[in-house]
């Protein structure tokens, strides 16, 4: 067996005995200059590592994910889910129309899948249990509506995205992510809507919900709202870049739980600066030891031979793009959505260019893949949050995860047919897509 076939076999391997991803992909990598080139090549370890995260607009991850935990430690979850409530009203599933809603716009916060979900079910998970809907339900319906973090902006996946593939805009990546997201939540919300009405969940107001007005908690949740509208008018107005972008929404998060919401402290702050730094450490290191992995495998040619292979499979590209496409759902339901990028796009990036595919729009159908698998077992890393939250087993959410897999499937699928949906709004603004 060549080297190449001998690395692969190294990284599976590891990932089966249960080696951590970013060990993994740094031993088998070893593995690969070894075999492939020279014992002696193991000098460029540390420079490969380095010169991985060494990218100014990687300041931008750890910094998001500092903004999430400012944002959820401020009340903000809270107060969103009381201006919804108080918009919505009492109507059979109204609760799941609002944690869909407080989901999308917490992601425009965060970022981060995970920890949109642990606010949302922190806060919507006792009132929709004494609601009468089944913890199952609504523990699924929250991890599939913050999976839509990875495509609302700012997400930390698409700004990975943005670094890993060459020439495409972060900025459009931003705009084009958000239409397939807002479309993603609603194709949640038809089953979530209908499952409500057939089975008579919240056929009564929930406890305190009349006492609920829009003007009052819209006064409350404003400071929330106007984080997204702050994010995404900077960056188009060129204020600032998106890494900028990054730090005025921690200054501006601190700025509301200090001193609006006062709901957070200067030791909260302290904690989760600590607290940053050990979630950003794993994504970092991921990213770094990925590194080795990456310049063994371009160094022997396995992501050219694989990439080959791949093409070779049809001619058809729309017959491939969905062959693509359920190799990422399947890898999405295994894999973080930043291992998921540092390993196929290497080989997945010679493929686009072969059929043209814009990389604007790929980069989105692929964070809508990545998005589905963060509530869909075995891994379900949204969905083992919400399950911890709702105290029940991950298995019991089996059957609804199934039900929205299928409804997001939906909407991923009119972003590939129309190809639109997404790319339009990064033209109207201007970017280059």
């Amino acid at each position: 067996m060549t080297p190449d076939i001998w690395m692969i076999l190294a990284f599976a391997g590891l990932l089966i005995a249960g080696v951590p991803v970013a060990f993994s992909l740094a031993l088998s990598g070893a593995v690969g200059i070894v075999l492939g080139l020279s014992p002696d090549m193991l000098a460029t370890l540390g420079t490969n590592t380095y010169n991985s995260i060494a990218k100014y607009p990687l300041i931008a991850i750890p910094l998001f994910i500092l903004t999430g935990l400012i944002f959820e430690r401020a009340g903000v979850a809270l107060r969103l889910v009381r201006f919804a409530q108080a918009l919505i009203g009492p109507r059979h599933g109204g609760l799941a129309l609002v944690a869909v809603l407080v989901c999308m716009i917490m992601g425009g916060m965060s970022g981060s899948g995970p920890a949109d979900a642990a606010a949302v079910a922190m806060v919507m998970l006792p009132s929709m249990t004494k609601a009468g809907y089944p913890k199952p339900f609504s523990a699924t319906l929250i991890a599939a509506s913050a999976s839509t973090a990875i495509l609302i902006p700012p997400s930390v996946a698409l700004i990975l995205y943005s670094i890993v593939v060459p020439g495409v805009d972060l900025r459009a990546l931003f705009a084009a992510g958000l239409f397939p997201g807002v479309l993603a939540g609603l194709a949640l919300l038809v089953p979530a809507m209908l499952a409500a009405k057939r089975y008579g969940w919240e056929g009564t107001p929930v406890e305190g919900a009349e006492r609920l007005t829009v003007r009052g908690t819209f006064r409350e949740a404003l400071p929330a709202l106007l984080a997204p509208v702050l994010i995404l008018g900077g960056l188009r107005s060129g204020l600032f870049t998106p890494t900028e972008a990054a730090v005025v929404a921690v200054a501006y998060g601190a700025v509301v739980g200090l001193f609006l919401t006062r709901e957070l402290t200067l030791r909260d702050v302290w904690e989760l600066l600590g607290e940053a730094a050990i979630i950003s450490g794993v994504v970092m290191l991921i990213i770094a030891l990925a590194g080795i992995f990456a310049w063994a495998g371009t160094m022997l040619g396995t992501f050219r031979h694989l990439a080959e292979w791949i093409i070779g499979l049809t001619d058809n590209g729309v017959l491939l793009l969905v062959l693509v496409m359920l190799a990422v759902l399947v890898a999405g339901m295994l894999l973080d959505a930043i291992s998921i990028y540092l390993i196929m796009m290497p080989i997945l990036i010679p493929v686009m260019q072969h059929f043209e595919w814009n990389p604007v729009w790929f980069g989105i159908l692929l964070a809508m893949n990545i998005a589905i698998g963060q509530f869909t077992p075995p891994v379900a890393v949204n969905l083992m949050v919400t399950t911890e939250v709702a105290k029940i087993r991950l298995e019991h959410t089996l059957g609804w995860a199934l039900l929205f897999v299928v409804a997001m499937g939906g909407a991923l699928a009119l972003v590939a047919i129309f190809p639109g949906i997404a790319l339009w709004l990064p033209t109207v603004l201007g970017y280059n897509v």
